[in-house]
């Protein structure tokens, strides 16, 4: 895995997963909405990614997360809002971390979902 993209609206958690990725000498591409998310994905190589689910202002990762699906890349949900968010959860059908989990952790998962998909 060489890139990830980050959808992250919140600065702090973005880059403490965005360090914790370099940190295992992998890029990390953040953004704070799906259209950011999309550009990432329109210009650049991208080998997975962590997604939080509620980006606020309403707005959802949803629509990244079918991209990524459809482009077989490999992604897990990283949220904070498992009681609110349970019927999407499902329907996007993706590995979910709990906030807080630590960042180091959050990529150990995505490095055990790429290798298993």
């Amino acid at each position: 895995m060489n890139r990830v993209l980050i959808l992250e609206d919140e600065p702090l958690i973005a880059m403490d997963l965005s360090m914790a990725f370099e940190d295992c000498a992998i890029a990390a591409v953040t953004a704070v909405t799906c259209a950011e998310a999309s550009t990432a994905l329109a210009e650049q190589a991208i080998d997975g990614a962590v997604l939080d689910v509620n980006l606020g202002g309403g707005e959802t990762c949803e629509q990244i997360a079918l991209v990524l699906k459809e482009r077989a890349i490999p992604f897990i949900l990283n949220t904070g809002d498992l009681d609110r968010s349970g019927e999407l959860l499902r329907a996007i059908d993706a590995p979910v971390v709990a906030k807080p989990t630590p960042a180091d952790r959050v990529v150990e998962r995505l490095m055990e979902h790429a290798r298993t998909s």
